[in-house]
């Protein structure tokens, strides 16, 4: 199928994305609080919510080495039911070690998901559709995350609140599943059968190539700090709210009104690029992001907390599908879902790395803290993304990729 025909593949991977991540996106609060309940503190709180990506640090690039081959159609399923194990088995489990156990699993699931979708996504799509068409798909993200909080502030709270938030898990994996209806027969036979021949040959680009593309290393820095920030948002916050006296339910509409601004800012990537561009795009964001992120820390009233995680949520809109379409169009052609696996295990290496630190922060200074840390990571992704390639670069590789596979094109996407 050649790129841009028939888009009904791309919505139903944006409803699918959309209620995986939904599922995630409720159960990390949930996780959070449920652990709270078994009498963990902020430093615990971090090592679980760091467990969720330690899990996917070892499997991302052997996984998009797989896609390269363009076996894309299991990871989604597989993903699926993992996440749905691993959110019922959080709420099934008594104990830290095991809650912190499952929630790899949970992230385990999300990874190989997202790594088979985005994968679907830059074969199936021409270059001069790549920033459109991640944004949309980015766009089931961003759904799930609305949504996702919202769901585990009405389920969380009250006296029980180690049985309230397992009942939030549990719900988290039903909602898992109903991806599965979307999921019959998204891949796309040619682009399958034309990968696989390729894998065939031989093919196989060496990560250290990969890594020294132009454009990679800034693509995988602004992803790794835009989810990073968006990571400890959802794992952070309810202790923000516990510190401040702000109900379940309340952190529940903040988070979501976070996720509602990121919609809507993908919803209007297309004109924003064409106005500035894409380097000078990433810039901007990343750094009002910056700052912020760093105003979550101070005293705010709730309405005011309001307003910022608004903002915020608009400007960490732009990171995700920008830095995936800068990571594909900077990679190899063969390599392109290694690359985008590599781009996700750097995500995983923040999302280890950053509630560690982030609870290391909070034990000492305070919950809050951690904040201030991912906008000084922001301000340094702002930094790289003035130096990003733009469009105009972006167009000339994808016109010099053309010229060497000529016809190839229609049945490698």
């Amino acid at each position: 199928m050649a790129p841009g025909g028939n888009r009904g593949w791309l919505l139903r991977l944006v409803l699918a994305f959309g209620f995986a991540q939904g599922a995630v996106s409720m159960a990390r609060p949930a996780v959070s609080y449920r652990a709270l309940a078994l009498g963990a503190d902020e430093r615990a709180v971090g090592v679980i919510a760091g467990v969720y990506a330690l899990l996917p640090l070892f499997a991302a690039v052997p996984l998009g080495r797989r896609t390269d081959h363009g076996r894309c159609a299991p990871l989604l399923p597989a993903g699926v039911v993992l996440i749905c194990g691993g959110c019922a088995l959080s709420g099934a489990a008594n104990s830290l070690w095991a809650m912190a156990l499952w929630s790899g699993v949970m992230g385990l699931g999300h990874l190989g998901f997202v790594i088979g979708a985005q994968s679907l996504v830059a074969r199936r799509s021409a270059p001069h559709e790549q920033d459109r068409n991640f944004g949309h798909f980015t766009i089931g993200a961003s759904l799930g995350q609305f949504l996702g909080p919202i769901a585990a502030g009405l389920l969380i709270g009250g006296p029980d609140m180690a049985g309230s938030s397992a009942r939030a898990l549990v719900a988290a994996g039903a909602g898992a599943a109903v991806a599965f209806t979307s999921l019959w027969r998204l891949e796309d036979r040619t682009a399958r059968t034309a990968a696989t021949s390729r894998a065939e040959r031989g093919d196989r680009v060496p990560v250290g190539r990969i890594l020294r593309a132009r454009g990679v290393p800034a693509g995988m820095l602004i992803s790794l700090s835009v989810l990073s920030a968006t990571d400890i948002l959802t794992a952070y916050l309810p202790v923000v709210g516990e510190h401040r006296g702000i109900t379940p339910a309340v952190i529940g509409v903040l988070l979501g009104l976070r996720a509602g601004a990121t919609i809507a800012c993908r919803l209007v990537l297309t004109p924003l690029l064409r106005l500035l561009g894409r380097p000078a795009l990433l810039t901007v964001t990343c750094f009002l992001a910056a700052l912020l992120c760093a105003g979550v820390a101070l005293p705010l009233p709730v309405w005011t907390l309001g307003l910022l995680l608004t903002l915020l949520g608009f400007c960490l809109g732009v990171g995700q599908p920008l830095s995936m379409t800068t990571v594909v169009q900077a990679a190899p052609d063969e390599a392109r879902s290694t690359a985008l696996a590599l781009r996700l295990t750097g995500n995983r290496l923040g999302q280890v790395a950053a509630p560690a630190a982030a609870g290391l922060v909070a034990g000492v200074t305070g919950a809050a803290a951690p904040f201030v840390m991912l906008g000084a990571l922001l301000l340094l992704s702002a930094g790289v993304a003035v130096r990003s390639p733009g469009r105009k670069r972006a167009g000339r590789v994808a016109g010099e990729r053309a010229g060497r596979t000529g016809l190839r094109r229609t049945s490698d996407l």
